[in-house]
């Protein structure tokens, strides 16, 4: 079961840090995801981070050189620290993976596992 947490209410050029944990799996094996939805909009990926084996991190036109994605081995969570908020960063966002994936990939129906989402609103 994932868990996200760190939402809130941020003014735009302002900065949240948002977490994923597992309270039964080690994340450390899995790819995890972040991804966004917007109120009328479809689910769109954020950033991605591969297992710890490999490391590698990708990260959405929309978000890149703003949002940075991390593990902490030692507290099982993964963190999406967003810099430079913008009004147009209001969605709920979710963080994902699979057992299977263990590469980072943008595409959706490849994590079978969810969180609940956290609620980010930028506004001033």
């Amino acid at each position: 079961q994932l868990v996200e947490s760190g939402g809130g209410l941020q003014h735009p050029g302002g900065s949240l840090r948002l977490s994923c944990t597992a309270s039964t799996s080690t994340l450390d094996y899995y790819a995890i995801g972040w991804f966004r939805q917007a109120p009328g909009k479809e689910r769109e990926a954020v950033s991605c981070i591969s297992s710890l084996t490999d490391g590698s991190s990708y990260y959405g036109e929309s978000v890149k050189g703003r949002f940075n994605i991390s593990r902490d081995i030692t507290k099982n969570t993964v963190y999406l620290q967003m810099n430079a908020l913008k009004p147009e960063d209001t969605a709920v966002y979710y963080c994902a993976a699979d057992p299977a994936q263990t590469m980072c990939v943008f595409t959706q129906r490849a994590y079978h596992f969810w969180g609940q989402g956290t609620q980010v609103t930028v506004s001033s």
